[in-house]
C-alpha cells in the first residue's frame, strides 16, 4: 500500500489529484504543475555535478538543480543516474 498518497475522499478540492491536497504540487524537477513523480512512480535522469558529505549530491535535470541522496549507488560527478523521490537508485 502507498502511504504517500491519500485517498480520494482526503484530497482537498475538485481539481486536486487524489493524493494531495490542492496546491501542494509545483511539478518539482519534471516542470510540469500537478505531477507527483513519487505517486506516478517514475524516475528523473540527473547528471551528478558534485558531490556532497553524507551521502547527498547535487544533480541537474533538465527542469533545474536539486540535492539528492546517492547513498544507493556509487555515483561519481559526471554520471547520469535516475533519481526517484529525492534518491538515486541506478546509474545509466
Amino acid at each position: 500500500m502507498n502511504t504517500h498518497c491519500k485517498e480520494p475522499a482526503e484530497a482537498a478540492g475538485p481539481s486536486a489529484p487524489p493524493c494531495h491536497p490542492a496546491g501542494e504540487l509545483t511539478g518539482g524537477l519534471t516542470g510540469e504543475p500537478d505531477h507527483c513523480v513519487t505517486c506516478s512512480d517514475e524516475a528523473i535522469e540527473m547528471e551528478i555535478v558534485r558531490m556532497e558529505e553524507g551521502g547527498l549530491a547535487v544533480a541537474r535535470a533538465s527542469a533545474g538543480v536539486a540535492e539528492i541522496s546517492v547513498a544507493l549507488v556509487a555515483a561519481q560527478p559526471g554520471d547520469t543516474v535516475l533519481v526517484h523521490g529525492g534518491e538515486a537508485i541506478a546509474i545509466v
